[in-house]
C-alpha cells in the first residue's frame, strides 16, 4: 500500500477553515435546539411565526444593499 502525504495549509488558509468549521458547528447546533424545542413543545402558532416569504425579501434586500451600485 502506498503512502499518501497531506500538504499543508498555510496558517492563514488553516485559520480560515478552521473559521469556516466554527460558523458551520454552531450553525448545526442552533438548528438542532430548534428542531429539540419542537420536539418537546410541539410547533409554535402560525401567529408567532413569519411567513418564509417575508424572510426571503429582507434577505433579498439585505444581500442588494450589500452589492456595489454601478454607475
Amino acid at each position: 500500500m502506498r503512502e499518501q502525504s497531506r500538504q499543508r495549509l498555510d496558517p492563514a488558509a488553516a485559520d480560515a477553515v478552521r473559521a469556516y468549521a466554527a460558523k458551520t458547528r454552531q450553525d448545526a447546533d442552533r438548528l438542532a435546539a430548534v428542531l429539540e424545542d419542537i420536539a418537546t413543545n410541539g410547533l409554535p402558532a402560525v401567529e408567532e411565526c413569519t411567513p418564509w416569504e417575508d424572510l426571503r425579501d429582507a434577505r433579498l434586500a439585505h444581500l442588494a444593499a450589500q452589492r456595489p451600485q454601478v454607475a
